[in-house]
């Protein structure tokens, strides 16, 4: 690859922009909006619970006697639980691309532990007849080749970095940030301007006296007494306005931080670009987090989990999936009502209700029937009441 290829900057993890920063992994995070987003999808993937299940003709059960339920449930291994090895393999594939982890096996092979491997020591290689390998970086440099069946892998989208293909509008968002600082520091501009309009010679303009009066301006800036401000006979003292093109600063900010809600799929509101957020429209777009942010993400590593975790005979028959009802308790009433109308329609029987909100099965709930027609029973089917706390005697009597 010659040096004048744009793509040997990947091989040392750095993108030059449009704007003329280069725009990396770590230099990103120093926008307030991606490390916001990339915070915001790993470790909500992290916080969500994740469950080993198993068919059981119409309805599921959880499949704790497995070792693979307990590798996403609980602990990857001994110092790293099941949640903290997601963070770090979506912050990897947000960041790099994709995560890497490795499955460690028992003799008989069961799935034992998951340990993370760093992005940059890892090569993915497809074979002829489209089947993955990886080449891993061990120590002391040596190389082992291992099998797609035992590394987890959990690619971002397209496997590329959402940070290496949104590096233009990135690059952006850093040149505000850096001239806001500027800007604020009064590197920019100045806070003003004295001028004497040509009627001041000799002595009194020279370089002491320009000294003099620039020592006098900051020890105004530094008085708290609120002395005023007094200036050499014939000096005037203007202060500079901000051009309208600079007042659409803080518009160009807020775009930005659109594009990069764009970049990694989050409502802007989610990055607190509250503009245009609302208390009604507020909860409608976080749900289309869930469904279009979190969602794909969270079906890579449900099939990231299978790939590795299940044989091919156990995957007819167990499967991963997350729970989610944490992130849909904001529309709690509304999930009740829906499920209400559609038992008393009787297009779901309760247990199916039950399994969709991963609660198990109850004795008779497979029926169709509607519990608000329910028919009272004829008088002579009642049973009667019974009073634990009567008196045999007023029973016999």
């Amino acid at each position: 690859m010659p040096l004048s290829d744009p793509a040997i900057f990947e091989l040392f993890g750095v993108m030059p922009s449009a704007s003329g920063v280069t725009v990396s992994a770590s230099t990103a995070l120093h926008v307030p909006a991606v490390l916001h987003a990339v915070r915001l999808i790993s470790e909500n993937i992290g916080d969500l619970p994740c469950k080993l299940y198993r068919e059981e003709g119409d309805s599921k059960e959880s499949a704790k006697d497995h070792p693979g339920n307990r590798l996403v449930h609980s602990r990857a291994n001994p110092w790293t639980s099941a949640g903290e090895l997601r963070v770090a393999l979506t912050m990897d594939a947000l960041m790099h691309g994709a995560g890497y982890a490795e499955v460690v096996r028992v003799d008989d092979g069961r799935p034992y532990h998951l340990f993370r491997l760093t992005p940059g020591t890892v090569q993915r290689r497809i074979e002829d007849d489209g089947e993955p390998y990886y080449l891993v970086q061990r120590e002391r440099g040596r190389q082992v080749r291992l099998s797609y069946r035992d590394v987890l892998y959990v690619p971002a989208f397209g496997g590329v970095s959402p940070i290496t293909l949104g590096k233009d509008a990135i690059g952006v968002a850093m040149v505000l940030e850096r001239h806001a600082s500027k800007f604020f520091a009064s590197g920019a501009r100045p806070s003003g301007v004295i001028t004497d309009k040509g009627k001041i010679t000799g002595d009194a303009a020279g370089a002491t006296t320009i000294n003099n009066i620039l020592k006098s301006w900051r020890k105004w800036q530094a008085n708290d007494n609120g002395d005023p401000l007094i200036l050499d006979a014939g000096r005037e003292y203007a202060a500079q306005t901000m051009p309208s093109t600079d007042a659409q600063f803080i518009e160009n900010r807020l775009e930005q931080i659109n594009e990069i809600a764009r970049i990694f799929g989050v409502p802007p509101h989610m990055l607190y670009q509250l503009e245009r957020a609302t208390w009604s429209n507020a909860e409608q777009m976080a749900a289309s987090f869930l469904q279009l942010c979190l969602r794909p993400w969270l079906d890579r590593w449900q099939d990231a989990y299978a790939t590795v975790l299940l044989t091919e005979d156990e995957q007819d028959d167990l499967y991963f999936e997350f729970v989610i009802d944490d992130l849909q308790r904001a529309d709690a009433a509304g999930r009740a009502e829906i499920f209400g109308k559609l038992v008393a329609m009787r297009a779901m029987t309760p247990n199916e209700v039950r399994a969709a909100m991963n609660l198990p099965a109850i004795e008779g709930g497979d029926e169709l029937a509607n519990p608000y027609t329910a028919t009272t029973p004829p008088a002579g089917k009642i049973p009667p009441a019974s009073n634990d706390n009567a008196d045999p005697g007023e029973e016999a009597a």
